[in-house]
């Protein structure tokens, strides 16, 4: 497999975006909206972090600094970010803050975090402990969330705090109570503690299906805490919980592709496809739960394989590049005004589907580094 483009097609992005228009937010493309701080940008960032990392070249982390750095106030708030909307998502592009700090030593980038920190700290929970989703969904705990939140927190601890993970894991644990099912192993995009939400089971307050990007964000959270909390009980938990999410889903890859399919258990059903950014971030957690000794050495060639399958599949050359496809633009549950939005099959096959968008290219791109690391 030619891995030669892959560079070249990152760098093309970054060069064809400014902190006011990323090429890879194709949400605010689309609906013209202006910058803000937000998570897809965020996953594109970490990315960058770690191409600079991988490959030594500071073009992807000096337009990452260029990105935070652009919202970051000198008290360390952050301009667009609203507070009372209470959404998980907005914390993710925090990440960056603690990569930009390791490399510049700049206090702003701490000023950021704290700052951030204390939004968290003010986030809604369900009886049961866990994070509303945003205040828009009360009482909502999506999986989406414990990527946007949890490995910021979890960085938080380990750089400025007092190291205290036990709240993470404890949210963690609640949702394998509540969201995981015993049949298949897989776990349902949301869960509403109170049962009143249209869309959640009047017993369970699970939603009615596996949506391939939310089972995605969870493994990725996993893999990346296991690789911040430090060895221990707590660590060991979550890595059972990681182990068994991989085994069960590697169930539902596909045949000759590697891929996994937008409704991740009903492959071949009319209407569902196999998708990128999901199944980008299927391989990046089985390659990085191999490189740390999460999962057995096989994962490692299972992860690869998925890899090239979304390379031979939805990586095409065109005269200005490259385009990366396949990728489910956005699905989520509600609110209520929104009853089209139910966790049904047939909602999630008829969300758009695009090409570019980061939360397909940067899962991609973070799975690259790991091929990269496994092949150098």
């Amino acid at each position: 497999m030619d891995y030669s483009k892959i560079d070249a097609y990152v760098l093309q992005l970054v060069e064809q975006s400014t902190p006011e228009r990323t090429a890879w937010n194709m949400e605010k493309i689309r609906e013209g909206k202006k910058a803000s701080w937000n998570y897809i940008d965020g996953c594109m960032l970490t990315a960058l972090m770690e191409m600079s990392r991988i490959t030594g070249d500071d073009r992807y982390a000096d337009f990452a600094g260029k990105v935070a750095d652009h919202f970051l106030e000198p008290d360390g708030s952050i301009r667009t970010f609203k507070p009372d909307d209470h959404n998980l998502d907005d914390i993710n592009e925090g990440r960056v803050l603690f990569a930009l700090y390791d490399r510049t030593g700049d206090e702003k980038y701490r000023r950021a975090a704290d700052w951030l920190a204390a939004r968290v700290a003010d986030q809604p929970r369900t009886a049961e402990g866990n994070f509303w989703h945003k205040a828009i969904y009360p009482n909502q705990v999506w999986l989406d969330g414990l990527y946007m939140a949890q490995p910021f927190r979890a960085l938080y601890e380990k750089y400025f705090g007092a190291g205290d993970y036990s709240d993470i894991v404890r949210q963690i644990r609640t949702v394998r109570e509540r969201m995981r099912s015993e049949e298949k192993g897989l776990y349902y995009h949301g869960y509403d503690a109170s049962r009143t939400a249209f869309w959640a089971d009047p017993v369970t307050g699970c939603s009615k299906n596996f949506w391939l990007r939310s089972l995605g964000w969870f493994a990725v959270a996993l893999a990346d805490l296991l690789e911040i909390l430090p060895a221990g009980a707590e660590r060991d938990e979550l890595a059972e919980i990681f182990r068994d999410l991989m085994a069960s889903i590697d169930q539902y890859a596909d045949g000759q592709t590697g891929l996994y399919w937008q409704v991740p258990d009903q492959p071949g059903r009319e209407g569902n496809y196999l998708e990128t950014s999901g199944s980008a971030m299927m391989a990046y957690a089985m390659l990085k739960g191999a490189r740390l000794g999460m999962l057995d050495k096989e994962y490692a060639a299972k992860g690869h394989r998925t890899f090239d399958g979304i390379m031979e599949k939805y990586l095409t050359f065109t005269p200005e590049g490259l385009d990366l496809g396949g990728i489910c633009l956005v699905a989520g549950l509600g609110p209520e005004t929104n009853r089209r939005r139910d966790g049904s099959y047939e909602y999630y096959i008829s969300e758009p589907v695009v090409a570019n968008d980061a939360k397909g290219v940067a899962p991609f791109v973070l799975a690259y580094t790991e091929v990269k690391r496994l092949t150098a």
